[in-house]
């Protein structure tokens, strides 16, 4: 009955905290999406925001107490502008989409909503994790030895 229990418990932490992809896997699903290059953004900028936002778990989640908003997934979608959760007041939901999709291990959905923000005027700059650790840095580091 413990072993059950215990294996139980194990499997809910497993769901819970969702995938975590490896650095050079995230580099080539996103050079397979299109994202090297993508309104002139760097493979290796994507891969530094995505450390930095969600250390590349699928399931991460940050509430905002200020905006009363949650940023969603591996790139840390923030649901006052992008994707609906059914609480954030006065949500926009610019991508059209739930903002359970970006919760999901297939990044594929996440990876069009980033596209979708980046084509606003603030580009990529709409992520401060990429402004304060990516910005004007050698990135060379996040895409070494991924064949990418």
């Amino acid at each position: 009955m413990k072993a059950l229990l215990i294996l139980g418990l194990l499997f809910l932490s497993a769901s819970v905290q969702g995938k975590i992809i490896q650095r050079c896997e995230f580099a080539r699903i996103l050079k397979r999406n299109g994202m090297d290059g993508y309104r002139g953004i760097r493979l290796a900028n994507w891969v530094c925001l995505a450390q930095w936002e969600s250390s590349y778990n699928t399931k991460a989640t940050n509430y905002n107490p200020g905006s009363k908003s949650t940023d969603y997934g591996i790139f840390q979608i923030n649901s006052r502008y992008w994707c609906n959760d059914g609480k954030t007041p006065g949500a926009v939901n610019a991508c059209g989409i739930s903002c359970n999709v970006l919760l999901q291990d297939d990044i594929t959905q996440a990876i069009a909503c980033a596209k979708r923000v980046v084509r606003d005027p603030q580009g990529i700059r709409a992520w401060v994790a990429w402004t304060k650790h990516c910005q004007n840095r050698d990135l060379t580091e996040y895409i070494r030895g991924c064949g990418v």
